[in-house]
């Protein structure tokens, strides 16, 4: 971003962060439209309205599968496991990313038999098998560690080097894009490149956001594009107009200082 947009994007922050200084029930219900968001990119019909009743109330949504709504709950338990590991500043490592992983998933997923082993989804354990995603085919399972060693260790260097606001931000979108082009599990990539994106920025003390649902194809698209080109820059693009939506809606909402 330009100095002129950095400097506009960063005032929007800190209108954020200032008028939600102290609103707990604010932070919560945050917290339930980053589930309910994150959940339905990923296929769970659920309504927010139904998303806030299952999370605050224990009110189970009717006529709705119970894999959707289980999809929910653990997704909303893996994001509280983040943030409270995020604020304690505790370092980005394989265990960790594995750990939340396993919470994405934790009443989803599957035990995989394949011919190269078996192995658990519910555990955080990488896939032993190959995945597509339409025309998308992600990195043979074999170069999994290896890209994950990587990856884990080039941005726990960047948490310590990005200064600028500009660099954190796109510190989180990157671990975001890599994470889930490496695609390191069976299920729950999306979900949990997510929450590391909000795990660097709640490490740098940046506020959470998430996609948009109905901006969802364009989510997929600027990922494509990115991986396409080899050029990240156009998925970080898109997510700084995520973000700045987000802040923009949230101040238009009413929220009082």
């Amino acid at each position: 971003m330009g100095n002129k947009k950095t400097h506009k994007f960063e005032n929007l922050v800190l209108e954020y962060k200032r008028v939600m200084q102290g609103q707990v029930d604010l932070e919560k219900l945050t917290c339930y439209a980053v589930t309910y968001h994150s959940t339905a990119i990923e296929g769970s019909t659920l309504t927010e309205g139904q998303v806030y009743n299952l999370l605050d109330l224990d009110i189970p949504a009717k006529n709705k599968p119970f894999s959707e709504q289980q999809m929910v709950i653990d997704h909303q338990k893996a994001l509280v496991f983040m943030l409270n590991k995020a604020k304690e500043r505790t370092a980005i490592t394989e265990p960790l990313i594995k750990e939340i992983g396993a919470l994405v998933v934790k009443n989803t997923g599957s035990v995989y038999n394949t011919v190269l082993g078996t192995f658990d989804s519910t555990k955080g354990d990488y896939r032993l098998l190959n995945v597509f995603a339409g025309a998308q085919r992600f990195p043979d399972n074999s170069k999994v560690p290896a890209l994950m060693r990587t990856l884990v260790s080039e941005i726990n260097e960047k948490i310590g080097t990005a200064k600028t606001f500009s660099q954190k931000c796109e510190l989180a979108f990157e671990i975001h894009y890599r994470f889930v082009s490496i695609h390191p599990f069976a299920d729950g990539n999306g979900r949990t490149s997510r929450l590391l994106m909000n795990y660097i920025l709640t490490m740098f003390v940046l506020p959470i956001f998430y996609v948009f649902k109905s901006n969802r194809i364009s989510y997929i698209q600027a990922l494509e594009r990115a991986r396409t080109k080899d050029n990240p820059t156009i998925f970080y693009n898109f997510m700084y107009r995520q973000y700045q939506k987000f802040f923009e809606k949230e101040l238009r909402n009413g929220v009082k200082g």
